[in-house]
């Protein structure tokens, strides 16, 4: 009796989703685990794998369609082992490529778009993941050895084909290149739009002495990442949990307008930008109050590489009360971010730079961030949100106060 796949269950904050790419077409044997199809929503890249051992006798949807939650994507006859003549078909037809499209079959989107970045020899590279699956990392960590190559035989005979069908490109003309936007893309560009529409945005800067934290990881980081398993000490955990108690203090910038409504919440969820090869993304640590600093740096990377290999599921990313963004891993001296509704507040933190300051009457040079705050003005008054930020301030000038609750 043939197995029926269906999408997965989409929640209701993703109306529907679009097949990315097929990984095996009707005829084809799959084993169980192997990746049949890749799903894109609005938020997610979502992964279809087959449930058993068999050939695909049917597939009801093609790359480029939209589907929505649990539709029928293809029938697999278990056990059932794809026709010799199927397979020397297909391998008298491309007998230099069939290998290279099985490995390909194993490429992550990350890793995919590596290998087409700099055309390399996928058959070369050895996958780390489940089932051999190829993922960034080994990707990269391919491009670093000496062994690193382009493709080659059937791309490069195909490149050659192309080259000699197309005219040359004369010195010094203009090319375009018009590709269709991302549904992740089109969905954070439509986002962005309404946070500055629909929204009184407006932020506000300070500035924060990163000394004393620098400071306090100097001395600590070695013992605490042999404490917590390998888990590295930075700085964004000091503002998460900095971030946890300003929030207490000012309930308003935890909240979210709901219509005519404020909902408060009575729980600090926080969202934690992340930059991905399709865009950026926010995971959301849960109870972020509740979790040690060991627990919010091993979620972070945990979190950052599951979105680089878009491994981060839609409720990773549901839901979060307040976000913090950091533009300084990219060199950013100061920014506004723009919020992420429905919430009302969102951190920017940014580069660590020396600085001449006057302290006490003398000047000295200190490691210097500066802090930038948006917040939706219809909720926020400016004096609260000023008083948010300098709560951040002071806590991360004096850690000890984050201990402590002072």
């Amino acid at each position: 009796m043939a197995i029926k796949i269906k999408a997965p269950a989409f929640p209701e904050s993703v109306a529907d989703g679009e097949i990315a790419v097929w990984h095996k077409e009707e005829g084809e044997s799959v084993t169980r685990d192997e990746l049949m199809v890749e799903i894109e929503t609005d938020k997610v890249v979502m992964e279809v794998v087959a449930p058993e051992d068999g050939v695909i006798t049917k597939i009801y949807v093609a790359a480029g369609d939209i589907i929505e939650s649990e539709q029928l994507l293809a029938d697999i006859e278990p056990g059932a082992v794809a026709s010799t003549a199927t397979a020397s078909t297909t391998a008298a037809d491309a007998p230099d490529s069939s290998a290279a499209a099985d490995k390909a079959g194993m490429l992550g989107p990350a890793a995919r778009q590596l290998v087409e970045e700099h055309k390399l020899d996928v058959n070369a590279i050895t996958g780390s993941g489940k089932n051999g699956r190829i993922t960034k990392d080994d990707v990269v960590q391919y491009m670093k050895s000496a062994d690193a190559k382009p493709a080659t035989a059937p791309a490069q005979k195909a490149a050659a084909v192309s080259t000699e069908a197309a005219p040359l490109v004369a010195s010094g003309e203009r090319i375009e290149k018009r590709v269709p936007m991302t549904r992740m893309r089109a969905k954070i560009a439509e986002r962005l739009l309404e946070a500055s529409q629909q929204t009184a945005m407006l932020t506000t800067f300070n500035e924060v002495n990163m000394a004393p934290v620098m400071a306090l990881r100097s001395k600590y980081k070695d013992q605490f990442e042999k404490t917590h398993n390998g888990t590295r000490l930075g700085f964004m955990g000091f503002f998460v949990k900095a971030a946890c108690e300003a929030l207490k203090r000012f309930p308003d910038v935890n909240a979210s307008i709901d219509g005519k409504d404020v909902v408060y919440h009575g729980y600090q969820d926080i969202g934690v930008a992340v930059s991905t090869p399709g865009g950026l993304v926010v995971p959301v640590l849960r109870d972020a109050d509740f979790m040690s600093l060991a627990d919010i740096e091993a979620s972070i990377r945990d979190l950052g590489l599951r979105a680089r290999d878009n491994k981060l599921t839609i409720d990773d990313m549901t839901g979060g009360t307040f976000t913090i963004t950091n533009g300084g891993v990219f060199g950013s001296l100061m920014s506004t971010p723009i919020l992420n509704p429905p919430q009302t507040g969102i951190l920017g933190m940014h580069k660590i730079q020396e600085r001449p300051m006057a302290i006490d009457g003398e000047v000295q040079i200190l490691p210097m961030m500066y802090l930038a705050l948006s917040y939706d003005h219809r909720l926020i008054d400016g004096k609260s949100a000023v008083q948010f930020l300098v709560a951040i301030k002071n806590l991360i000038e004096d850690p000890a106060r984050i201990l402590l609750q002072i």
